[in-house]
C-alpha cells in the first residue's frame, strides 16, 4: 500500500499542475478577444488619417469587427467562467479606444477633412464646431463606460441597457461611412454639419436614461427552431452581400427604435396621469 501511495502522489499533481495550466490558458481567451478589439480600434484611427476614400471604409469595417470581438469576449468569459475584475476593466479601456476614439476620429476626418479641401475659408468655424463635437462623443463614451462598470443594467433585469451601448453608437458612424465611402469624405459644409450633429445626438443617447435592449435574455444555448437558424443565415448572407445598405438600416433601426419605444412609454405615462387627475 505504501508502493501504491508514493506512485499516485506524482500523478495527482501533475493532474492538478495540468488543470491549472489549462485555466490560465482560459482566462487568456477573453482577454486575446479584448487585445484584437483594442487593434482593430488603433487601426481605425490610423485608416482614418490616412484620408482616402479606401482608408474610411477600411476603419469603418474595423469598427465594425471591434464590435464582434467586444460581444465575443464577455459571452466567452461568462460561458468559462472566467470573468474577473482586471478583464472588465481592460474591456472598458480598449473600448474607450474602439468606440469612443476611433469613431470621433473617423467622424471628424470624414465629415471635415473634404469641406475644408473644397472651401479653406471654412477652416477656422468648422474645425472648432467638428472637433468639438467628436470630443463631446469620445467624453460620453468614457462617461457612459464608466456609468455600466458602476451601475450595471437597468434596474428592470438584464433585458435593457440604461443609455445606448457605445459599440452601437459607434455602429451607427461606421454604418454610415461604410455605405457612402465611394463618393469619399463629405464636400458639403452643410451635410458636415448634419453628420457632426448626429455625433452629438448620439453622444446624448450614450449619456440618458434611454432603455436599449440588450439581447442578453435571448436562449442562445438552448435549441431553436430551424427556421429560426434558417432566417439568420439569411440575414448572414444578406449582410455580407449588401453590407453597405443593411449595416446602416441595422444601426439606424436599432438608434431609433430605442427612442421610439421611449417616447411610447412617455406618453402613456402622460395619458395615465391625465386620465388618473380627471
Amino acid at each position: 500500500m505504501a508502493v501504491l501511495d508514493h506512485q499516485e502522489i506524482p500523478f495527482e499533481g501533475r493532474r492538478h499542475r495540468t488543470q491549472a495550466r489549462l485555466r490560465r490558458g482560459i482566462f487568456l481567451l477573453p482577454a486575446a478577444l479584448t487585445s484584437t478589439n483594442l487593434l482593430c480600434g488603433y487601426y481605425a484611427v490610423i485608416a482614418s488619417l490616412m484620408g482616402t476614400a479606401d482608408d474610411f471604409n477600411h476603419a469603418a469595417k474595423a469598427i465594425g469587427i471591434a464590435i464582434v470581438f467586444d460581444s465575443l469576449d464577455g459571452r466567452i468569459a461568462r460561458m468559462t467562467n472566467t470573468n474577473t475584475e482586471f478583464g472588465v476593466q481592460f474591456d472598458s479601456l480598449a473600448d474607450v479606444v474602439s468606440f469612443g476614439i476611433a469613431p470621433a476620429v473617423l467622424a471628424y476626418a470624414w465629415g471635415v477633412r473634404g469641406v475644408l479641401n473644397a472651401s479653406p475659408e471654412l477652416f477656422p468655424q468648422l474645425t472648432r464646431f467638428g472637433w468639438l463635437c467628436c470630443l463631446a462623443f469620445l467624453i460620453c463614451c468614457a462617461w457612459r463606460l464608466a456609468r455600466f462598470n458602476v451601475q450595471g443594467m437597468a434596474p428592470g433585469g438584464s433585458k435593457f441597457f440604461v443609455g445606448m451601448p457605445t459599440p452601437a453608437a459607434a455602429g451607427v458612424i461606421a454604418s454610415i461611412v461604410h455605405a457612402f465611402h465611394s463618393n469619399g469624405p463629405l464636400g458639403d459644409w452643410r451635410w458636415s454639419v448634419a453628420w457632426l450633429l448626429l455625433a452629438v445626438g448620439l453622444a446624448g443617447l450614450m449619456t440618458s436614461t434611454i432603455r436599449f435592449y440588450s439581447f442578453k435574455d435571448l436562449p442562445w444555448g438552448k435549441k431553436q427552431p430551424g427556421i429560426l437558424i434558417l432566417l439568420l443565415l439569411i440575414l448572414g448572407a444578406v449582410i455580407w452581400l449588401y453590407s453597405e445598405v443593411a449595416l446602416v438600416l441595422l444601426a439606424c433601426s436599432y438608434a431609433s427604435a430605442g427612442v421610439v419605444l421611449h417616447l411610447i412609454r412617455f406618453l402613456r405615462q402622460r395619458a395615465a396621469v391625465r386620465s388618473a387627475s380627471s
